[in-house]
């Protein structure tokens, strides 16, 4: 934990995917930028990503009907991405799954992402960590997000580390 840098408001980015194994694919990316901005984007399906699963539709509450009626092209979102994000660091709190997700978009899209991504950990002190579950439970009530989606979850994570690290520096005075 905590080996980078922490910076002031870092960004943060989730992901959404149509399964919890091998085969899925990113079907919603949400970013919440560090001065206060945010960004969602729904993803059409390619043709040959068929793999779906109804536990994660009941969580994400996104049918793949949906997403091809309302998706964007992951060559839009890819590019909207870097624009949003070039030259930055994005932190993830499931950085292995979302880095997998955003390699396999930016892949297909054929696209080379102009940003990076790690895990929110890495500037996550032991102590914020410590009381991460709690802030975060209040965060949510807070915020009043109630659904399980990308943008929500960047926000709630990006609020969350912000407060955990406040109160960190409140109890080091």
């Amino acid at each position: 934990m905590n080996t980078t840098a922490a910076p002031q408001t870092p960004i943060i980015v989730d992901i959404e995917a149509s399964g919890f194994g091998p085969g899925s694919y990113p079907v919603e990316i949400g970013v919440a930028l560090s001065d206060g901005g945010a960004h969602c984007y729904l993803i059409q399906p390619y043709e040959d990503w068929k793999y779906w699963e109804s536990d994660a539709e009941k969580l994400h509450c996104l049918s793949r009907e949906t997403l091809i009626r309302f998706g964007m092209d992951a060559g839009y979102v890819a590019r909207q991405l870097n624009k949003f994000l070039k030259g930055h660091t994005a932190y993830s709190d499931a950085w292995s799954d979302d880095s997998s997700f955003l390699t396999l978009l930016f892949e297909r899209a054929g696209i080379v992402p102009q940003f990076h991504v790690d895990d929110v950990l890495k500037i996550t002190s032991e102590a914020q960590a410590e009381i991460w579950d709690a802030t975060r439970k209040k965060v949510i009530l807070e915020l009043g997000l109630k659904r399980h989606r990308a943008s929500a979850e960047a926000r709630i994570i990006q609020t969350t580390w912000l407060r955990t690290r406040a109160d960190m520096q409140a109890a080091s005075l």
